[in-house]
């Protein structure tokens, strides 16, 4: 898409919100989100903890949207991950994985990491129930009996977690309580499709003890043919039917809630989860040069010669202890959380049999295995209790990551000159110890000025320090060490950055409000390790750091019947930690000057009528990466360049063999949707008695997005399309609905990512069809 095309866009699109607005169609991003106290003709409120306290979503200073529990318990109906269901579902929020389903990549205005490596860091945080998860695994812990889902955009610095340049995540799960409550949805679909999400708790001792206890079972058959007929890997030599696409995905959150006075809690958490599935699966040839259709290959069905037919298996373990205690001008608050998980995953990376190849039928099979992996984190938090003219919080931070991660990598690559060009890899597999350590110390200020106007200043300062040390290769497991002697076996990089935010919201009108707000953020040094396994050094990048402005309205109109919330944003990223291939087509990082990006967000949600509630979300974004001097190598296969590079092009030795390289100035960050639009829609007809049938919608479309570093015909995607639809009975008061549901209802075939040098494609969930129940008690 030209920039003028792009531009015509999104002017278009802008202009659609702004009728859509007047007209009253609005956001489901607040639908349904803690509107407890909702009136009946009304929207209601939605209240955040944007600020670790609870606030209403119009007077808090930041922009930030929100998924109710329901509403993501209804895109998950047909099995979905629940963390990838969210991608699109909130104005500027994007979420993807080329490594199936333990390790999702999340981007919010643009700003994520495409690395699969398993020690690669992002700039989105992940927070669920105050506790930060930073491992790439940890990340995909499912989220279940969940109440609600907040995405607070731009950097984060002053309260949460770790510091982040691009945002957080926030999920907050239903707490114990001491009456008796629960709730259960079930739903059974296409491909034997299971899921079940449920939550139920009370009193054991009133007044003193309460608990809850949640689950989430999610079941598929698989369902994907592996159609390869020739000697593979692993001696399999005939196709097999319903191979793979299947999983199981268990878990159980246990909590105990001690209250033993007005001024004193204790909320104790443990949690496990054992997954078994199949992780990504690549299609081979899938894109064919100077077009990024994919229309002629097949969704149910692969040809992989080898990886065993891509199984993926994790257990991951995990408890916290948050106690509180109520001094009267001050609350302490105390967050103590350990997690540790351990697994693989295996796969066919080039997607594929390889056509014949060197003499040898097949290659490109790879399997990273944390063997263990283990988080600490600790936090103390003291903070006014909120609602006066003056507020503040300070506190600390401490956390440690270590794990013990090993890849392998066998087949025959293009890698270094004295084999000829061809040969197997130095090392079969190797052995990585990761560390990583930081501090922190952070606060927050914010003074009434005036009736009407709020200013709010917050800073931290952290430390961040990461190692990696390579423990063993398979060369010199056998005696021989084939790594450089002049070799970085044991890098350690450390770096301690200041990040802060200003802002201040104007509150024009009970019904108006007016914010701004400018924040500095960091993400500190990165180590790449997986460069081991082809007799690499391992490659680095130091920390990044962005300023961030945005300025925003958010507004409750027409007797408390529509919000409607916008908000202009810009950034600049600099020194941003990129990621790109080497000849070996192994990733490797590196720092770009600067990033620039600025866009608009808007959501809304209206109500015209107590049995009509339509949405509308939008996002639009325009990134570009700014440095002349970078260049990311291209898809190439045996040195030949396989698709079509629009960028200007040179040629440099690597390894004594050509490499093509592209230069990507001036080209769109990876993975940012030029725009998103997210629209619901939702009619409830009254059929007595306080019962009601109802029919429900959702449906998004995402604009041009670039999968690569470097622009080319075949890596992107334009105009992905995806809807879902609900039909169902509810009995009064809501106390048990059943549904008709269906999934990605046109079953489109979708571009989600690639493999460059095998064209290799990744796609879409196909359509599920299925009921739906669920239930609720208090």
């Amino acid at each position: 898409m030209t920039k003028i095309a792009a531009l015509r866009t999104s002017l278009l699109l802008t202009g659609a919100f702004g009728v859509l607005a007047c007209s009253g169609i609005a956001h489901a991003q607040d639908a349904g989100a803690a509107q407890a106290a909702a009136p009946e003709d009304g929207v209601g409120d939605i209240v955040v903890t944007a600020e670790r306290r609870s606030e209403n979503l119009q007077k808090v200073p930041v922009s930030v949207g929100v998924v109710a529990g329901d509403q993501l318990r209804d895109f998950t109906s047909g099995g979905d991950d629940t963390l990838l269901s969210l991608s699109g579902r909130v104005p500027g929020l994007y979420v993807e994985s080329t490594t199936g389903r333990i390790f999702p990549r999340f981007y919010i205005r643009g700003l994520g990491n495409i690395d699969f490596y398993l020690g690669a860091s992002q700039p989105v945080s992940i927070i669920q129930d105050d506790v930060v998860l930073e491992h790439v695994v940890l990340k995909s812990n499912p989220v279940y009996d969940v109440q609600q889902v907040e995405v607070l955009r731009g950097p984060q610095g002053s309260l949460f977690g770790r510091n982040t340049t691009a945002g957080i995540i926030k999920f907050d799960t239903y707490k114990p309580t001491q009456t008796f409550q629960g709730r259960a949805t079930m739903s059974v679909g296409t491909n034997y499709t299971t899921n079940l999400d449920t939550g139920f708790g009370g009193p054991l001792i009133d007044g003193l003890l309460a608990f809850r206890i949640s689950t989430l079972v999610q079941h598929r058959a698989n369902f994907i043919d592996n159609r390869f007929t020739g000697v593979s890997a692993d001696n399999t030599s005939t196709p097999r039917k319903n191979a793979m696409g299947g999983f199981d995905d268990r878990n159980v959150r246990g909590q105990l809630l001690f209250t033993p006075g007005d001024k004193f809690s204790v909320d104790l958490s443990g949690h496990a989860r054992w997954y078994d599935g199949t992780s990504t699966l690549f299609h081979r040839g899938a894109l064919v040069k100077g077009s990024n259709s994919v229309e002629n290959e097949p969704r149910g069905s692969v040809s992989l010669d080898e990886g065993n037919d891509n199984p993926q298996s994790y257990n991951t373990y995990g408890g916290s202890a948050r106690a509180s205690y109520d001094f009267g001008p001050a609350i302490l608050t105390s967050i103590t959380a350990y997690e540790t998980t351990s697994g693989f995953s295996r796969g066919d990376t080039d997607g594929g049999a390889a056509a014949n190849f060197a003499g040898r039928p097949s290659y490109g099979e790879s399997q990273g295995q944390i063997r263990d992996l283990d988080q600490w984190t600790q936090e103390v938090r003291l903070a006014s209790p909120g609602g006066d003219r003056f507020n503040w919080q300070i506190g600390g931070m401490y956390f440690d990551s270590r794990d013990i991660t090993d890849f392998y990598q066998r087949g025959y690559f293009l890698v270094r000159p004295d084999l000829n060009g061809v040969g197997p890899n130095p090392n079969n597999w190797v052995r990585l110890h990761n560390v990583n350590t930081s501090w922190a110390g952070f606060g927050q200020v914010s003074y009434k000025l005036a009736d009407r106007l709020t200013l709010t200043a917050g800073g931290r300062i952290t430390e961040d320090k990461k190692r990696t040390q390579l423990l063993k290769t398979s060369a010199t497991a056998q005696g021989v060490n084939q790594y450089p002697a002049s070799g970085r076996r044991d890098v350690t990089l450390k770096d301690t950055q200041p990040s802060w935010d200003v802002s201040a919201l104007y509150e024009a009108s009970p019904d108006v409000s007016l914010y701004s707000r400018v924040a500095r953020g960091f993400r500190g040094p990165t180590i790449q390790g997986r460069s081991a396994v082809f007799n690499s050094d391992f490659t680095t990048a130091k920390s990044e750091t962005i300023l961030s402005w945005e300025a925003g309205v958010k507004t409750k109109l027409f007797d408390n019947t529509l919000t409607l919330n916008g908000t202009v944003f810009a950034y600049r990223v600099s020194d941003i930690q990129l990621n790109g291939n080497d000849a070996n087509g192994n990733g490797v990082l590196f720092n770009a000057d600067k990033a620039d990006a600025y866009g608009f967000e808007g959501e809304a949600n209206w109500r015209p009528t107590r049995n009509l509630t339509l949405g509308l979300g939008l996002s639009l974004l325009h990134s570009e990466i700014k440095d002349k001097r970078v260049y990311a190598q291209v898809c190439a296969l045996n040195g030949v360049v396989v698709c079509t590079v629009e960028d200007p092009t040179i040629t440099r030795t690597i390894f004594g063999s050509p490499a093509v390289l592209a230069q990507i100035n001036g080209n769109p960050l990876p993975n940012a949707p030029e725009y998103n639009v997210d629209v619901t829609a939702r009619y409830d007809q009254p059929v007595g008695n306080g019962a009601k049938v109802f029919i429900a919608g959702d449906f998004n479309i995402q604009g041009y997005t670039q999968f690569v570093l470097y622009k080319t015909k075949e890596f992107t995607a334009n105009g992905n399309f995806e809807g879902g639809l609900k039909v169902g009975y509810a009995a009064p008061d809501d106390s048990w609905e059943l549904a008709a549901f269906a999934r990605n209802i046109t079953n489109e075939k979708n571009l989600k990512g690639v493999i460059e040098n095998y064209m290799a494609a990744v796609f879409n969930e196909p359509r599920v069809i299925g009921v739906q129940l669920s239930g609720k008690f208090r």
